[in-house]
């Protein structure tokens, strides 16, 4: 069968095309343009001044606790990622292989985790992490000392949240990678005298990558831009970086500073998405030339 190939000259191919290049550029290029533009001005009395200097990442640049709130940011946001998959893999497996007559249901509890309220979810955890609240009234019913359990308003906390809240996104990924393995592949490993074990890291592992690394990435860039769970359970103790860019737009009025904060924040973001790019891409081909 022929695939016939389409040029740029063919009207209709432009006409399809056009509409989504105009948004794309409408509401990403265009406000990422306008944020960079913004780093060059200053403020003065709480007012805008168009200046075109390098005050602004002269300060960035020149303040570590700008740096240490970054870091802090991307170590969560790696952890997160961590512990996500960690928990989604094992759980997407089971719902792909054990549970797998109930396909319809499990899809829709996980469209409805997707659909329910990252407020509501947030606010709920101070029920159970508060110092009075569920987890240490089962620790005092089993015998522990009360109170033992101190996780509100602490970074441990603010994981705990960011873990609920994201978890979905890998779990979903990595599910459709799962079910989508032919199961020929896996009976045809067991034919050939590999156990489950080896089947599973020879064989699911490596077709299940996709939704794995789509799913990480989901969950990185959720997190690097993570703002309810360190305010309302980390009760603003340690920082990430989007309370500091509120801070900088709406508290101190600094518009060219809180700009300056997003546009690092989105090229950390870029370069870690470029190297975990170039790391599947290198694992990719690295696997193609030992099969």
């Amino acid at each position: 069968m022929r695939i016939e190939r389409k040029s740029w000259n063919d009207p209709v191919l432009v006409a399809t095309v056009a509409p989504l290049a105009l948004v794309m550029v409408a509401f990403l290029l265009v406000p990422l343009l306008m944020t960079a533009v913004l780093t060059f001005q200053t403020t003065q009395y709480y007012r805008l001044v168009w200046t075109w200097d390098l005050k602004i990442w002269t300060e960035v640049f020149s303040k570590p606790h700008y740096w240490t709130i970054m870091i802090r940011t991307v170590a969560m946001a790696l952890v997160c990622v961590v512990l996500t998959v960690l928990i989604a893999f094992p759980a997407a497996y089971a719902l792909a292989t054990r549970l797998r007559t109930f396909k319809t249901q499990i899809q829709i509890l996980i469209i409805f985790a997707f659909l329910t309220d990252a407020v509501l979810k947030t606010f709920g955890w101070i029920l159970i992490l508060d110092k009075n609240g569920v987890a240490n009234w089962l620790l005092m019913h089993v015998g522990l000392p009360p109170e033992m359990l101190n996780l509100l308003f602490t970074p441990a906390g603010t994981m705990i949240g960011m873990v609920y809240n994201l978890v979905a996104y890998p779990m979903f990924t990595i599910y459709l990678s799962l079910v989508r393995i032919d199961r020929d592949l896996i009976l045809a490993a067991y034919d050939a005298g590999a156990s489950r074990v080896r089947t599973f890291f020879e064989v699911t592992l490596p077709l299940s990558r996709p939704g794995l690394y789509s799913g990480a990435v989901l969950v990185f860039v959720l997190s690097l831009g993570a703002f309810l769970e360190p305010k309302v359970l980390g009760g603003g103790t340690s920082p990430l970086a989007s309370e500091l860019i509120r801070q900088s737009f709406e508290t101190r009025v600094n518009w060219p500073l809180g700009a300056a904060l997003t546009v690092v924040l989105i090229a950390i973001g870029a370069l870690m998405l470029v190297a975990c790019a170039a790391f599947a891409l290198r694992r990719t081909s690295a696997t193609g030339r030992s099969a």
